[in-house]
């Protein structure tokens, strides 16, 4: 055995140790593989997550191994994939038998037999997955790599085992994979790879929603988003589910007038805003901010391309996104929602002419969101004229500093009329009816449009005044 071959060093944690010993017990060849093994070659730090595959039964390798582990979590048996999972410290072991696969052609899963070691590493999606370890004693270390792998890895490429339209019709979920990989390790899908992807697009349709936004969640997260979100386009997946983007593909031209393609332009501020926040949800808002364009695009002799109401649009398109990709419906579908109407908003306050009014409803409707509001707006700003992004900027940061201003001198934010509906009910004698709820909000406008300062005399003040209007007698 060639000691050029052997890495120790991968396998030195001692929760190897003890998967080997078990192993031994039962007389299993067993093995690290997949991407811990990877990541280990790619130096990414030691990963939590690590999946062991035995000739044999995995589900009584994993309950061995837990009997030897002080701190063992209860064996998870998952009895239908031959699969079982155990926790230990900050470990996730998954434990499953090698095996091999064939498929049906409107399923990805598969009909599995127990097989070898070469059985598993065949059905594996990408030659850097397929790497194994040894964790036998007689070959302990040994890394078995029958498809190049560790090349693949300092070559920086995706590659299938075997035939990528095998590899990609069987399980379509891998072309996103294949993706996903792509943009988290910046390496580049091999171009056999990448036509059959395009070949295969149609077959993502017998993936759930939900496998699919796991995958867009991780490209998401990425630190360059727009590399997989470019890759889904080209290859033709990304309208199969997010049409929405698509629509927002190409350049309109009139009469000479022409627009910005608000697909790149997208994907630019996802790249903007990714280097300043890792909230998902916030990246997704300016993933989705323009979708309101395709539908709202118009044009006129007199201003030209126009897209009205596309924030407001585009919120009411989120919810039916949202829906449709079997995403929360809760407070993350309506931040998205709130981020994607307000987008606008700030550029509204740019203006050194703007009124405090307008400052104040802005921080009042953005309330506690208004940093995550003006995040996004600074990140689509994507000129490639130094002037032009220097002066954007410093509006910005001067709707900035009249937030600071307007906020500690008034209070606005999240804030409720400082005379409540039980005591308007009580100063006119009135039982549930419209007049309050109009007093009410006559009392936060006034607020806002800086008639009266945010304060509990001023308002009752104004309460009184409103009631009278209203023809509405105070008690005695």
């Amino acid at each position: 055995m060639s000691k050029e071959n052997i890495y120790p060093e991968a396998i030195k944690h001692p929760v190897f140790e003890t998967i080997s010993n078990a192993a031994t017990d039962l007389g299993l060849e067993t093995y690290v593989i997949g991407g811990y093994v990877r990541d280990y070659f790619l130096n990414r730090g030691e990963q939590q997550d690590i999946d062991i595959v035995t000739v044999g039964s995995g589900i009584e390798l994993a309950q061995k191994v837990a009997q030897l582990l002080p701190h063992a979590t209860k064996v998870s048996v998952f009895k239908t994939y031959g699969t079982a999972m155990v926790k230990t410290d900050d470990l996730e072991l998954e434990f499953v038998g090698a095996r091999k696969e064939s498929y049906s052609h409107d399923s990805r899963n598969p009909i599995v037999e127990n097989g070898t070691l070469e059985d598993d590493q065949n059905r594996r999606d990408f030659t850097i997955n397929a790497m194994a370890i040894s964790l036998s004693r007689k070959h302990n270390a040994q890394l078995l790599d029958p498809f190049n792998g560790l090349s693949d890895l300092k070559k920086q490429i995706i590659r299938t085992p075997l035939d990528p339209d095998i590899t990609y019709s069987d399980d379509p979920l891998r072309m996103l994979r294949a993706i996903r990989f792509a943009s988290q390790l910046d390496f580049k899908i091999d171009d056999e790879s990448f036509q059959s992807i395009k070949k295969n697009a149609d077959r993502i349709k017998i993936i759930t929603n939900e496998r699919i936004v796991t995958e867009l969640h991780k490209i998401m997260a990425c630190k360059k988003p727009s590399r997989g979100f470019l890759l889904l386009e080209k290859t033709g997946l990304l309208p199969y589910f997010l049409p929405e983007l698509t629509a927002l593909k190409g350049i309109d031209e009139v009469e000479g007038q022409t627009h910005k393609d608000n697909f790149y332009h997208t994907l630019e501020v996802v790249d903007n805003i990714s280097k300043n926040t890792d909230d998902i949800w916030l990246r997704w808002a300016a993933l989705l901010h323009d979708i309101g364009k395709a539908p709202t695009k118009r044009f006129s002799k007199k201003v030209g391309w126009t897209f009205h109401g596309h924030e407001f649009k585009g919120s009411k398109m989120v919810f039916h996104l949202f829906k449709r990709l079997k995403m929360p419906l809760n407070d993350k579908m309506k931040f998205v929602q709130k981020m994607v109407r307000m987008s606008s908003r700030p550029i509204a306050v740019i203006d050194e002419s703007a009124t405090d009014s307008a400052v104040r409803r802005l921080v009042h409707d953005a309330g506690d969101h208004i940093e995550d509001l003006m995040t996004l707006c600074e990140a689509d700003i994507t000129t490639k004229n130094p002037k032009r992004f220097k002066k954007y900027h410093n509006n910005f940061q001067k709707v900035r500093d009249k937030i600071v201003e307007v906020e500690e001198r008034d209070h606005v934010r999240n804030f409720q009329p400082p005379v409540s509906g039980e005591e308007i009910m009580k100063t006119f004698n009135l039982k549930p009816c419209r007049e309050i709820g109009s007093i009410k909000a006559s009392i936060k406008e006034a607020i806002l449009d800086g008639k009266i300062p945010n304060d509990y005399e001023a308002a009752r003040e104004w309460m009184l005044k409103k009631g009278k209007e209203l023809g509405l007698n105070t008690t005695k």
